[in-house]
């Protein structure tokens, strides 16, 4: 294993009741780390108790205020993060809340990029318009969060096949890739199809074409 994995340790652990606006509700562990590469306050959401042999179900989740604070429409994150919450409890788990808004492009530039969609390119294109990554994220201190909780193999809960790829490349085993469900809107399919397109994510065009953008 890489080096760099090892540097990161546990900070600490804080129990925390989960209650999502549906109803549905989670006992979690939060976790904070000490030495991540990239110097940010990523949190580890400790969910449920895999059983003896089972492989745990982990999902790295980008920070989205828009989505996740506020239940914006314009993407999936807001019920992508729900779904994940309780898909990861009933098997066993965790949850990585990275600070990545936008991709890694940060709050600001996001709506910028947004303002950019309006007038018609994608979410990739419009990325590159502002002069910026189309994706910017490094998974480096998710390895290196995952390494210090003792999680060196894992399905992966994402359609995203580049957090694999990373993950892989820094030395941790993915066994599997589950697919998430499909969130698609009127106001977020032509986000969701530019994924599928751009970046091979695995989403189903079909569950798509009968939507048009709000």
């Amino acid at each position: 294993m890489p080096d760099f994995t090892a540097a990161a340790t546990q900070r600490a652990r804080v129990r925390v009741p989960l209650r999502f606006q549906d109803g549905y509700g989670v006992d979690a562990e939060l976790v904070t780390f000490h030495g991540l590469a990239d110097g940010l306050e990523h949190v580890a959401v400790v969910l449920g108790d895999p059983a003896p042999g089972t492989t745990p179900l982990v999902r790295l989740h980008s920070e989205c205020l828009t989505g996740d604070v506020f239940g914006s429409a314009r993407c999936d994150c807001g019920p992508q993060l729900r779904e994940a919450v309780e898909r990861i409890a009933e098997r066993g788990g965790v949850l990585l809340y990275l600070r990545q808004e936008g991709r890694g492009i940060g709050l600001y530039n996001k709506l910028d990029a947004y303002a950019l969609q309006d007038e018609g390119l994608d979410t990739y294109a419009a990325n590159a318009a502002l002069g910026l990554p189309e994706d910017a994220r490094d998974y480096t201190a998710a390895a290196q969060m995952l390494t210090a909780l003792g999680i060196g193999e894992l399905d992966l809960l994402s359609n995203n096949p580049d957090k694999a790829d990373q993950l892989r490349s820094l030395g941790i085993e993915v066994k599997g890739r589950v697919p998430t469900g499909v969130f698609a809107t009127p106001d977020n399919v032509r986000y969701l199809r530019a994924k599928v397109l751009q970046t091979q994510h695995t989403l189903p065009l079909g569950a798509l074409a009968g939507l048009t953008a709000g």
